[in-house]
């Protein structure tokens, strides 16, 4: 890895930033697909998954978080370990943190498809083609009537629109897309087709700086 995503994090801790910001629309997001989930069991994955911040403080604190199982991927060890110290924390034994790529079809062979996936930090960190290969891959990873969470910069090149006309190609439809005012780009969309299978030792994307 030749970008420092430990130290990147550190942004998340100032209330004022963009990441701090994003971070709080998405947990919102999150918080609402449980509120939303069918009753039952619930699996959740989360791509990149950093230190956990967007999934592990809302499954602790909602009403639903007993009931899901969630599997987080993240290349990065030391940030991998402090998910991990949280979940644990959290008192959340369901929620595993595996060191890996997370671009790899096969992190979730035994999870997908999942009521909930995380796809944040990432489509602005790979190129154009794989965002929308990764979007197709959505459609594996994601339970019919599941929902997808995922993230995006609004600034030049505003790729926020194709990404959702990619999304409705897969079968999702739009629950919430920010607006280029926002700037902090988040996206809600809910599978409304049959998931497809996930294929096997797929790399459904690759960041340009690792």
């Amino acid at each position: 890895m030749t970008k420092d995503w430990y130290g990147w994090h550190a942004d998340y801790d100032d209330p004022d930033s963009a990441l701090s910001r994003r971070l709080g629309e998405v947990r919102r997001r999150v918080a609402d697909a449980l509120d939303q989930a069918p009753s039952g069991p619930l699996r959740a994955i989360s791509l990149c998954a950093g230190q956990g911040r967007d999934l592990i403080p809302v499954l602790a604190a909602h009403r639903r978080g007993p009931d899901v199982t969630a599997r987080l991927v993240e290349l990065d060890p030391r940030n991998a370990e402090v998910a991990r110290s949280a979940a644990t924390a959290a008192g959340l034994p369901a929620v595993e943190v595996v060191v890996g790529d997370a671009a790899r079809t096969d992190a979730y062979a035994d999870l997908a498809p999942a009521d909930l996936v995380l796809a944040c930090g990432i489509f602005g960190n790979v190129p154009e083609a794989d965002i929308r290969a990764a979007v197709g891959h959505c459609a594996a990873l994601c339970a019919t009537g599941g929902t997808v969470i995922w993230t995006r910069h609004r600034g030049a090149p505003d790729l926020v629109p194709a990404i959702c006309d990619w999304f409705a190609g897969a079968g999702f439809e739009a629950v919430a897309v920010s607006t280029p005012a926002d700037r902090v780009g988040v996206g809600v969309h809910r599978l409304r087709t049959a998931s497809r299978p996930l294929p096997a030792g797929v790399t459904m994307f690759e960041f340009t700086d690792r």
